[in-house]
């Protein structure tokens, strides 16, 4: 949710900063993500400045250019090349000065620098408004009034203000925060000061021309139903003002009509719609549920088939708009409306939540009814778009308020002990300070006692409806940092099964952390068109979004994300980890998978003096598994390579027909769907298999070998498709119990080999623990190995 500091402003006065301001509400429970500087022009004007010019002259050697000196009110003046056909002494202008960035409404932005045009030195440019993005004028540079003050710079002169966007993370509960009064409130009750509402007292009938008549056949889908009529209004483009309110919190403007009613629900928090009246058929407007599969086309031109159960707003033939969620087509406002219908309206959240989510229809409108509105400001928010409507399009109120509410809504009565909250809070709150907060909060107080307080929640916090909702009111303007952590925490023991799973995954954590690993959590949801076996896909059955519709079926995708993130912002060395699970639905059980991703992208190591930056590789991936599988004490596994359709190319750690991990080169199509262009390698562990291997494996401790080791060295030809890991599986299964370890210390492939060949020199280490080899014993054991790699890997022994 988008507010503005600005528009903040309006209802609370304060002094704080919106850095401090931001602080402030993510303590009280309004958690700002982002904090954004937004400029009513781009560039905000910067290093534009009002100057006088003194002199203009013909260039000498260009009959379109004038050279020209400007007094900016600086020390000395300027001499400035211009091309415009209306610059002329003695005008006030405004000036870009050097080293100012200016930001034209067409094409790139460019520095202003000192330079010379056609022989002549120019300081600076004067501007056309087109130029700096204040209209859209270029006849010529822009003039302004004799009595200008040289010297201003353009902010001032043309009373352009910064504004501060606050990006909140709104939680379901907080739809009474759905508003910048929503927030003012909030804010109001940390300040303990008072909110300044918009003005409606001028509100008043001017005839009453234009009475529609209106009837609720479904008092409990629309418990309350607010209109008026307003004739004679004249639809075009909003003032400047109201625009640029809206463009702060990323709103189009339309125009003037379907504007006040996108700013008074951002304004208010209360939805609105505005109908043609010349288009409600019958001069009549009915609240009613129409017959299953009514056809409808809605705002966006698609027909949909409407629910028995959907609530519409009808005229007295057909219906014109899905209450609470998208206006229909037809009686939509446009340029040639003249008279206006203004709904203002509470409608049960229930239904618009089941409406909005069978036609796949999220609105501004539709979010806050889903939450629940307040059935108090639908009045309130009526008179003020009316009032609104009159000044900004010439409109007439032509009709009384119609207000259809036959069973109000009644605000919960809650009772609260101040020993209850100070326990579940756990601190010791002064009752006296309770009592401020709840009373600061607009929660009227019935009746004080000396245990407690009888309270009324006003109906615009629709949340609060027990004493432990009241407290968590209570500690959210207390303050969560104010909550002191007890100096004798009590804990009792209990016994688990080793290893311990948070202790064995903090170890792994550590160590890939002291290996430049930087943890990440993503999020458990996805894009459908992730999922690499749809039909195993957890379907969300309320999805946010068409981005986050399933859970994930593996780490990557979210993990590529981030990735993708990182290396937009100029962070393109990656090394990632992450503990998380996977979701699947298989033979219609739901299925959880603990997992570890560990990814490795970019350079592997920074550009120093003494080395060049590496790209990251395979083996830079390979060593970090290897150092997962060592560190959790794993052996007696074979590896093999991967034929799987998630790698470009890689290997797999098994026992058995279980495999640990698998690891290698994210595939191009994984890539491109996170929109990442460089090369991603990745690895994807079996964590609740490692656990389980882990678990098993017994300590066995031994004595130091008193006998010393041997090693063999052997180089041989092989066919080019045999790998080493066969060639030391041959070796192990000639002989288990001498041979201790087989390593590939060299690799020759060229053309000095036969076609097809490549050269692979390899060491084995031999040791007896019970007794000293002797050369005979050795010399079998290597025969056997040689016999063997020739007769298995057809290997051709190198003298």
């Amino acid at each position: 949710m988008k507010i503005s500091y600005n528009w903040l402003k309006q209802f609370i006065q304060t002094d704080k900063t919106p850095q401090e301001l931001s602080l402030i509400l993510t303590n009280i429970g309004l958690e700002v993500e982002s904090l954004e500087t937004v400029q009513p022009v781009a560039g905000g004007l910067e290093g534009l400045v009002i100057g006088h010019v003194l002199s203009c002259i013909q260039h000498p050697n260009a009959d379109r250019l004038r050279v020209t000196t400007v007094n900016v009110g600086g020390e000395a003046t300027l001499q400035i090349v211009c091309g415009a056909p209306n610059v002329a002494e003695g005008q006030k202008v405004v000036v870009a000065t050097v080293g100012t960035t200016v930001y034209p409404n067409e094409g790139e932005p460019f520095k202003i620098n000192k330079s010379k045009i056609r022989g002549e030195v120019s300081e600076g440019m004067i501007c056309a408004e087109d130029e700096i993005g204040l209209g859209i004028s270029h006849d010529g540079i822009l003039v302004l009034p004799e009595d200008t003050l040289v010297g201003t710079t353009a902010k001032d002169y043309f009373k352009l203000e910064d504004d501060y966007l606050f990006e909140i993370g709104l939680t379901p509960n907080r739809a009474d925060a759905a508003s910048h009064l929503g927030v003012a409130r909030d804010l109001a009750a940390y300040f303990r000061t008072g909110i300044t509402m918009p003005d409606i007292s001028g509100f008043a009938p001017v005839n009453e021309s234009l009475n529609i008549a209106v009837s609720v056949e479904d008092a409990e889908a629309c418990p309350r139903y607010s209109s008026v009529s307003i004739s004679g209004v004249t639809v075009k483009a909003s003032p400047d003002w109201l625009q640029d309110k809206l463009k702060v919190i990323g709103i189009r403007p339309i125009n003037n009509i379907v504007d006040i009613t996108n700013y008074v629900l951002h304004d208010l928090g209360q939805p609105l719609h505005a109908f043609d009246a010349d288009q409600i058929k019958g001069g009549k407007v009915i609240v009613k549920k129409c017959a299953e599969g009514t056809p409808f086309v809605t705002l966006d031109g698609v027909e949909r088939k409407l629910a028995a159960e959907d609530l519409m707003i009808c005229n007295a033939e057909e219906p014109m708009c899905i209450a609470g969620v998208f206006g229909g087509i037809q009686s939509g406002v446009s340029d040639a409306t003249t008279n206006i219908f203004l709904e203002s309206a509470y409608f049960n959240s229930v239904s618009v939540r089941k409406t909005s989510k069978k036609h796949g229809l999220k609105t501004d409108a539709s979010f806050r009814f889903e939450r629940g509105t307040d059935p108090e400001m639908t009045v309130v928010a009526l008179k003020r778009a009316a009032l609104l409507i009159q000044e900004l399009a010439g409109g007439t109120i032509s009709s009384a308020v119609s207000d259809i509410y036959p069973t109000p809504v009644q605000a919960f009565d809650v009772a609260v002990s101040y020993n209850n909250i100070n326990k579940l809070i756990g601190a010791n709150i002064a009752d006296s300070e309770i009592k401020a907060i709840i009373v600061a909060l607009g929660i009227e107080v019935l009746k004080e006692t000396e245990d407690g307080l009888n309270l009324k929640v006003p109906s615009f916090k629709v949340d609060v409806t027990r004493e432990c909702d009241v407290t968590e009111e209570v500690l959210r303007i207390y303050g969560y940092n104010n909550i002191e952590i007890p100096s004798k925490v009590n804990a009792s023991l209990s016994y688990s099964n080793k290893p311990d799973r948070e202790q064995t995954q903090h170890v792994i954590a550590d160590m890939l952390t002291a290996n430049g690993f930087l943890e990440i959590w993503c999020n458990s949801l996805t894009k459908g068109a992730y999922s690499k076996n749809p039909e195993e896909a957890v379907q969300i059955l309320n999805p946010l979004s068409s981005d986050l519709n399933v859970m994930r079926q593996e780490l990557l995708m979210p993990a590529l994300e981030s990735v993708a993130y990182n290396q937009n912002r100029k962070n393109p060395d990656i090394k990632f980890y992450e503990f998380g699970k996977t979701y699947h639905l298989i033979g219609g059980k739901y299925v959880e998978r603990p997992r570890l991703l560990v990814l490795l992208s970019g350079a592997n190591q920074s550009e120093q003096w003494n080395h060049k930056q590496s790209p990251v590789s395979f083996y830079n991936l390979k060593a970090a598994v290897d150092a997962v599988i060592g560190r959790l004490g794993i052996a007696n596994y074979q590896s093999e390579e991967i034929n799987d359709e998630r790698f470009a190319f890689g290997l797999k750690y098994f026992r058995g027909d279980k495999v640990i991990v698998s690891f290698g080169a994210a595939t191009t199509v994984d890539k491109k769907k996170a929109d990442v262009d460089k090369e991603v390698y990745y690895a994807d562990f079996d964590w609740a298999l490692l656990l389980d291997i882990v678990r098993k494996n017994k300590i066995i401790n031994k004595d130091v070998p008193k006998y010393p080791s041997v090693r063999r060295d052997l180089s041989m030809l092989v066919d080019t498709e045999v790998t080493f890991e066969q060639l030391k599986s041959i070796a192990f299964k000639t002989e288990k119990k001498l041979i201790k370890n087989v390593q590939v210390f060299d690799v020759y492939v060229g053309d000095k080999l036969p076609e097809g060949k490549k050269s692979y020199a390899l060491n084995f280490t031999l040791q007896d623990e019970e007794q000293t080899l002797t050369d005979k014993q050795i010399d079998s054991v290597m025969q056997k190995i040689i016999y063997n790699l020739a007769q298995t890997a057809k290997a051709e022994i190198r003298k």
